[in-house]
Order: structure tokens, then sequence, then C-alpha cells
């Protein structure tokens, strides 16, 4: 599903992995919308990621969440 924010930017729900997590997704965990501010790279493909809220979160290559992308218009 998309929609467009009043700026004219483009709102997209994903499917992220540990490959595909970016800076800027939002990420709902426990309830809590969390936006993506770091990632760090770990051993065997898995990620750790850094919330605006100085909370981290650690996924495996198998994890699969769904976030929030803003898609910016070019």
């Amino acid at each position: 599903m998309s929609n467009r924010t009043p700026g004219g930017a483009l709102v997209s729900n994903i499917e992220v992995t540990a490959n595909t997590v970016q800076r800027g997704d939002i990420i709902q965990v426990g309830g809590q919308a969390c936006r993506v501010s770091n990632l760090f790279q770990l051993p065997q493909g898995a990620k750790q990621i850094l919330f605006e809220s100085g909370e981290l979160l650690t996924i495996h290559t198998r994890t699969r969440l769904v976030a929030v992308r803003l898609l910016r218009r070019r």
C-alpha cells in the first residue's frame, strides 16, 4: 500500500530484512514506531539497528519485519 504525504513524498509499507533495511525506515517494535538512525553489520549477515530513541535491535538473515519507507520524488 502506498500513500502520498502532503509534501508530495510517497509512503510505502514494505517488508525489510537484514539485507534491505535502510536508515530512515520506521519499524514498529512493541507497539512503538521507531525510526532507524544507523545500522551496523554483524557476522553471518546479521545487522544491529540503532533507533533514534537510542534502542538497539539485532536482526538475523531470516528476520522479516514490516517497515514504513518514505520514497522521495525526483
